[in-house]
């Protein structure tokens, strides 16, 4: 495969999709009650800023940059106690929003580790 994440997986339309199912996965499964628990109740503005982020990350157009500029990831996240449960549910409603929009398995395969790294590097209390 040649090109970016973001071309791979379809551009805006296809991180969109998969933000919001996402997003769908962590407001209705109880896999993912913990990190719900760490958002405000309207999902809106979470969903946004995510697919924003996501575009420039995957390699699209600077989105999140543009609109809010550098995302200093692990300073935005700091107030909210990250572990392993709350990495572990993140990865899993992110990798199985990856295995219902992406249909490539080696795009899927290394999305899924590129957002186990960005994930545990959120990590910000033991355990």
């Amino acid at each position: 495969m040649t090109g970016t994440f973001y071309e791979q997986i379809g551009g805006q339309d296809q991180v969109k999709k998969l933000v919001d199912l996402f997003y769908d996965l962590m407001d209705t499964q109880p896999e993912a009650s913990g990190i719900r628990a760490l958002h405000p109740e309207d999902l809106a503005e979470s969903r946004e800023k995510l697919y924003l982020f996501l575009v420039g990350w995957t390699g699209g157009p600077p989105l999140y940059v543009e609109r809010y500029g550098h995302p200093r990831l692990r300073a935005r996240h700091l107030p909210f106690p990250i572990g392993e449960s709350e990495r572990d549910q993140w990865l899993w409603c992110m990798n199985r929003a990856l295995r219902e929009t992406v249909e490539d398995n080696l795009l899927k395969h290394q999305l899924s580790h590129a957002f186990s790294q960005l994930a545990d590097f959120m990590r910000n209390k033991e355990g």
